[in-house]
């Protein structure tokens, strides 16, 4: 057998273990450790004490003589952290007790998108110079270029296209972790799945449901009147609000920081219309409704995923058959949130009793359909299920079970049974979101986009701009070079660092943010989905205990909250001056 196996060990540790010879899982036993070979046969096998700890980071289980690779724990792993002691956390094992250092080139051939598609660096480095060449050339061949127009707005187009190109890579690299995070860090989907997957529906998302309509005076953030007569100040402004927005995007994502890209352009925008414009030129109610988002979304996300997973434990884990709960509650969630995505976000109808029952039908086909799939996946495992099995004594009576009370996982065939019905139904759910992220966000890069080539085409200030298609696909492609090249960062953070995820866990996260955001932006209240996101996420670890949050995780991300809306405005600053000298220049 060859050298790459990985697993993932139930006990948070400090430091990679050294072993020799070994194929292992490290099951949660604190000491003295015992070990599980690689098919599960349980032959115990204590370590040598002289092992030590030190500092942890997710890395990669190896051993020598072992062909079988999976990059997320096992499911018997699942099983003992459903109760809610281990931290998930995979470790490298070589033949001697000491840390070898790793060949030139070895991290790179597993990091990025060469350990996202399981490819090597070489080929990562091709495809990532085959999209560079693509952004550099696509424009060419783009009505949105001009025609028959002078060759110095011809080239102000094409930076322009450029600019919008940098600000969408940087929404794929961060935002798309909102979709695809916690099905990564929950195992219902690799990160190979989890990028293409994601790949095909941004696109999709960003082509179909993009908004063809926008306006020079993005978000409503600015007071379009105090620009009037000053196209060149505000073509320099929308391009260094891109920009800025941007180089803060692509700062926080190389760190992992998952920030909002609304937040990032807003910000930007109202640097630049505060220094540029005066007071006056900036909306200051919608400023304090974004900055009150900062509180509203975390909290209300972190609230909702707190009480859907304490439902799953109480409904779902306390009951006589754990799969058979799992399987008839799935439709239950499928339908409610079918329902309620098709009545607040795709209303068929503007009559309010025809798109209710257009809601309430498309929410009863998605339940009967998720209901056949589950039985025709798992009903061989749901038969299983129902065959009765001794149960333990003290296990067999259950007295006063109570909302909050700490109910211990299923194991074995229930357990499978649990993951396998909530893995379907997360994908699900990730699926929708990212589709929907693509037609929502594509905006905050293609709506500055826009509004600057429609200065450079002699649209006037504040008029609707029509985008077309090839540019909402511009905006489209963007995104998905983003998130193939540093998704992986952010999505590693949302899915792996907060806190320990499995399927239940996950889907409560994403069930519970997309149901808020959906709901408040119903009602009109301010919130981010990124922030929401995060919240929940928090929020189906606060339900396991304080201590299973990763407070130092949680610290950094909330700074870069706070400092988003400050650094986009003072890079926008910062950028206009440059612009405006050189455009002075060239116009």
């Amino acid at each position: 057998m060859n050298p790459s196996c990985r697993f993932s060990l139930t006990k948070h540790t400090t430091s990679p273990l050294f072993l020799r010879n070994s194929h292992i899982c490290l099951s949660n036993i604190t000491s003295p450790f015992f070990l599980r070979d690689c098919l599960h046969v349980k032959p115990i096998i204590p370590l040598s004490p002289n092992i030590t700890k030190a500092s942890s980071s997710l890395g990669i289980l190896r051993f020598r003589n072992c062909k079988l690779s999976h990059p997320f724990a096992t499911l018997s792993s699942f099983a003992e952290a459903e109760g809610e002691e281990g931290q998930k956390e995979e470790i490298q094992l070589n033949g001697h007790h000491q840390h070898t250092t790793p060949k030139a080139g070895e991290n790179d051939d597993l990091s990025g998108m060469a350990k996202a598609f399981n490819i090597s660096s070489r080929t990562a480095s091709a495809i990532s110079i085959c999209m560079a060449l693509a952004a550099l050339t696509f424009p060419f061949f783009m009505s949105s270029l001009g025609e028959g127009v002078a060759l110095k707005t011809k080239l102000l187009s094409y930076a322009t296209l450029l600019f919008g190109f940098y600000m969408a890579w940087n929404i794929g690299a961060n935002d798309v972790a909102n979709a695809m995070g916690t099905s990564v860090g929950s195992g219902a989907l690799t990160l190979r799945q989890a990028v293409l997957t994601a790949a095909v529906l941004e696109f999709s998302g960003a082509l179909l449901m993009g908004t063809h309509v926008t306006s020079t005076m993005q978000k409503g953030i600015l007071v379009g009147t105090v620009f009037n007569g000053k196209d060149s100040l505000l073509f320099a402004g929308l391009l260094s609000s891109l920009a800025a927005a941007g180089t803060w995007l692509q700062c926080a994502s190389y760190y992992g920081w998952p920030v909002s890209t609304t937040h990032c352009i807003v910000g930007a925008m109202v640097g630049f219309g505060l220094v540029y414009g005066g007071p006056g030129a900036v909306f200051w109610g919608s400023l304090a409704r974004v900055i009150s988002s900062w509180v509203i979304s975390p909290l209300m996300g972190a609230a909702v995923s707190f009480l859907v997973y304490k439902c799953i434990r109480r409904f779902v884990y306390s009951a006589p058959n754990p799969g058979q709960a799992a399987a008839a509650a799935a439709p239950i969630a499928v339908f409610l949130g079918v329902t309620g995505i098709s009545f607040a976000a795709f209303p068929l109808s503007k009559t309010f009793t025809l798109a209710l029952a257009q809601a309430l039908a498309g929410g009863a086909v998605g339940a009967f359909l998720v209901d056949r799939i589950i039985r025709k996946q798992l009903g061989h495992l749901l038969v299983k299920s129902d065959t009765p099995q001794p149960v333990p004594k003290e296990d067999s009576v259950h007295h006063n079970i109570g909302f909050l009370s700490d109910i211990a996982g299923p194991k074995g065939t229930q357990l499978e049974i649990v993951y396998g019905v909530f893995g379907y139904m997360q994908v699900l759910s990730a699926c929708f979101m990212s589709f929907a992220h693509g037609g929502n966000d594509v905006s905050n890069a293609i709506g500055p986009l826009a509004g600057a080539l429609a200065i450079l085409q002699g649209a006037a200030t504040g008029t609707e701009i029509v985008i077309p298609n090839e540019v909402l696909a511009w905006g489209g492609f963007g995104i998905v070079a983003g998130l193939m090249m540093w998704g992986y960062r952010v999505i590693a953070t949302i899915g792996k660092k907060i806190t320990e995820l499995t399927p239940t866990r996950g889907f409560a996260a994403e069930f519970a943010a997309a149901s808020v955001v959906l709901s408040a932006s119903k009602l009109g209240l301010p919130i981010s989905a990124t922030h929401t996101l995060v919240g929940a996420v928090m929020g189906v670890g606060f339900a396991r205990g304080l201590n299973s949050v990763r407070s130092e995780t949680v610290r950094e991300i909330v700074a870069s909250w706070a400092v988003t809306i400050p650094v986009g405005a003072m890079l926008s600053v910062f950028y206009t001056w440059i612009l405006t000298k050189l455009l002075s220049y060239i116009l």
